[in-house]
């Protein structure tokens, strides 16, 4: 098919309005539309301004049968279609907000336009297969969830395989498959219903159902709009908004595998407040994934008397030096029905009801659990993956009502960010291509409304080209993501002093293929935890901001790893970009992916950059060459920005008497929300937040201070900010009256 064209778009809607334009609820019923052998009906409903929803829904009986719901959606109906057809020969035409969509028969085609009659998108469906087909166009497509072919998803096809087996996992790591594509042109389109393979090798593009039986009820969410911040709120508006998990989640997170005593356990966490090595969660895997976990069997929910004799006693030990507590669990079941809500009501326990699935961890979650890492899972279907990301966050809520919960899934759907469920990218193997690929797939990910993710640092299964390199610039990378962990095999070089022990840990090498452990010259590396306790401090003096881009995520559908598209969609070189991204709205990281790198070319959208480490201004619009060593990982910060730094913290919770420090990126006006609350409880939904409205006007060289509207002061009343402007610094205390702060 040639690609179309506005004047194409305008022929298209103009037949269909002259062959037949349905009032609100009209119907044509003779002679019927056969889609894939049905008898169907063809429904188009407005969604917002910016989304409609088309539906071509079977005819059962003379009824015509209701679209499945599988839990990704927040509501079931999106309103009263405002066109309906079931006449085989007929065309409509529909207005739905800013878009317009002509259908027109013979193939069955709909032709969407802006209100400015743009042409936006074609898409024909195949009357014998049910096949969708849609104009690829000349722009990135992205999205589609975690895994498979990275950055631009042209050119692949998707068999949207869930689980380590989806596709790749090597590299790839396991896949997240959400059939929510964006392209960069300005349109996106979620198919709710069916679920099948995309085909993007072609000039024109197709979904294909799984299989032709299969290809009813067709259901899409089609959005039009220029504005990418406009998408993901749309998107968002369909699946729900992403909740607020405790602000720990987003310190250091260190896993273990096996474990070999209860001193053991104690004298590691010890280690790092002795080091003063900033931590805040510890996380134990479970027996059978490795020698000697926290439990006693893979799937049980019994301690191992080995290494925790006493649970509660070991559990409160590490709460006193102020550790969250993280278990692995596994489900045996591959399906889930009820709700965490419901009791156990079966006479046997059984784990298909989730009822009974969440009574098993409550005994352990009594002792002081913190939360959980929900392993496993790849044969549920949809309904059921959702239902366990659910169950995960309100089976918490039942016996801590007013405590965010945290849990760390191998699995999802669209809607999972409903339940603050973060995700990691399964057992990668410890390569420069793995960590080269979870650049760009972080971004697709994060687009798909997935926000809280993150990867084994270091990758899961060590291979001979783990080094303290590697490792080193995996942890570079993993501190500019929401979930900041390491994990893996080989497990005591995971820890930030572990290259210099000479001591790997118990050998684990299981059955995968390309296993090794690293050169023996390479475990006396004393340059490798220091580099660590930078990236560490970094990330916990950038947590007022990082939590402030959570929050920002949670009202607008904007994703913590920002791909340059969703700030810069006028620059193709941008637009392009899948190696590098904005860690909210103002810095920019570029990660090392390249073994032995002496330098990093990055790209610099419009507008004046400056250097994070040097403070060096950079027009950008252009290509640089960042000269980098061991320790650096290319940072660069928006002229405009107002970057707030807190003190460093060795947990997130901790008081340290430092004033907050504001730094301003001279050479545009720029704005920021400072966004606090308690941190771990719900009553931010009741008014307990704290927001600074901080604007700077860059001509004046002024920065304003202002309680963000809806928001109050939090203790201590009185908040004591060091302002820098370059050289210069300013001390002032904000109360939340107006200020402002001159230079």
């Amino acid at each position: 098919m040639n690609r179309y064209n506005r004047r194409d778009a305008l022929k298209a809607m103009g037949a269909a309005s002259a062959a037949f334009l349905l009032p609100r609820g009209a119907t044509a019923t003779e002679p019927l539309w056969r889609i894939a052998g049905q008898d169907v009906e063809i429904q188009i409903a407005p969604a917002s301004a910016h989304t409609f929803r088309l539906s071509i829904l079977p005819i059962h009986a003379g009824r015509v049968a209701p679209v499945p719901m599988d839990g990704s959606l927040v509501q079931a109906s999106w309103g009263t279609p405002v066109l309906r057809l079931r006449g085989n020969s007929l065309a409509g035409a529909a207005r739905c907000g800013q878009l317009n969509v002509a259908v027109t028969p013979s193939p069955l085609t709909f032709t969407i336009t802006t209100s400015n009659s743009e042409a936006l998108q074609r898409l024909t469906v195949d009357e014998k297969s049910g096949v969708v087909a849609f104009e690829t166009g000349d722009s990135p497509l992205l999205g589609l969830g975690q895994g498979g072919p990275q950055f631009d998803r042209r050119g692949s096809i998707e068999a949207m395989r869930n689980g380590q087996g989806g596709y790749q996992l090597a590299t790839h790591g396991a896949r997240v498959a959400v059939p929510w594509i964006i392209s960069a042109s300005g349109w996106a389109m979620f198919i709710h219903q069916p679920f099948g393979t995309f085909d993007f090798t072609g000039a024109e593009s197709k979904f294909l159902p799984a299989e032709p039986e299969q290809a009813l009820p067709l259901d899409i969410f089609f959005v039009g709009s220029r504005e990418p911040k406009i998408i993901m709120s749309e998107y968002a508006r369909l699946t729900g908004h992403a909740e607020m998990p405790p602000l720990w989640s987003f310190g250091y997170q260190q896993s273990h595998r096996t474990l070999a005593s209860r001193e053991e356990v104690l004298a590691e966490a010890k280690t790092f407040r002795e080091k003063k090595l900033p931590c805040d969660a510890l996380i134990y895997l479970g027996t059978g994934f490795c020698p000697s976990g926290w439990n006693t069997a893979n799937g049980s929910f019994d301690w191992n008397s080995r290494v925790f004799p006493d649970p509660k006693h070991i559990l409160d030990e590490l709460h006193l030096d102020h550790f969250k507590v993280v278990l692995h669990a596994v489900i045996l079941s591959d399906e889930l029905r009820g709700s965490a809500h419901e009791p156990c009501t079966s006479e046997r326990f059984d784990e298909a009801e989730v009822g009974c699935y969440w009574d098993a961890h409550r005994k352990d979650f009594a002792e002081g659990v913190d939360g959980w890492w929900p392993d496993e899972g790849d044969p549920l279907d949809i309904k059921s993956r959702l239902l366990r990301n659910r169950m995960y966050w309100e089976g918490p809520q039942v016996d801590r009502a007013n405590e965010r919960p945290y849990a760390l899934h191998r699995n999802g759907y669209a809607g999972m960010q409903r339940y603050a469920s973060f995700l990691w990218s399964g057992d990668v193997f410890s390569t420069w291509e793995t960590l080269k690929t979870h650049v760009p797939l972080a971004l697709n990910t994060a687009l798909t409304g997935i926000p809280y993710w993150g990867t084994d640092i270091g990758g899961f299964v060590p291979t001979q080209e783990f080094t303290s390199e590697l490792y080193l610039r995996w942890f570079q990378f993993g501190a500019f993501c929401p979930l900041f962990r390491c994990h893996g095999r080989a497990w005591k070089l995971r820890l930030p002093w572990g290259w210099n022990t000479g001591d790997t840990g118990p050998k684990e090498m299981g059955s995968y293929n390309a296993v090794a452990l690293p050169n023996p010259s390479q475990l006396h590396d004393a340059r490798v935890e220091p580099i660590c306790r930078k990236y560490l401090e970094l990330r916990y003096r950038m947590l007022v901001y990082l939590y402030s881009a959570v929050h920002e995520c949670t009202t607008t559908g904007m994703p913590i790893m920002r791909s340059l598209w969703l700030h810069y969609p006028d620059d193709p070189n941008a637009v392009a970009r899948g190696d590098e991204f904005l860690w909210g709205r103002d810095v920019l990281v570029a990660p090392v992916v390249e073994q032995g790198a002496t330098s990093r070319r990055v790209y610099l959208p419009k507008g004046y950059w400056w250097d994070f480490w040097t403070g060096d201004r950079i027009e950008g619009s252009r290509e640089v060459t960042r000269a980098v060593d061991l320790e650096t990982i290319p940072l660069y910060i928006r002229a405009g920005a107002i970057l707030p730094l807190g003190p460093v913290k060795q947990y997130a919770e901790e008081t340290v008497d430092q004033p907050l420090s504001v730094s301003i990126y001279p050479g545009s006006d720029g704005s920021f929300l400072l966004y606090e609350d308690d941190g771990k409880s719900f009553d931010y939904r009741k008014g307990e937040w704290m927001g600074t409205q901080m604007d700077w006007n860059n001509a004046r060289r002024v920065l304003t201070l202002r309680l963000a509207k809806g928001s109050r002061m939090l203790p201590p009343g009185r908040r004591r900010i060091q302002v820098k402007l370059e050289e210069a610094v300013r001390a002032t205390e904000f109360d939340g009256h107006k200020i402002e702060v001159a230079f």
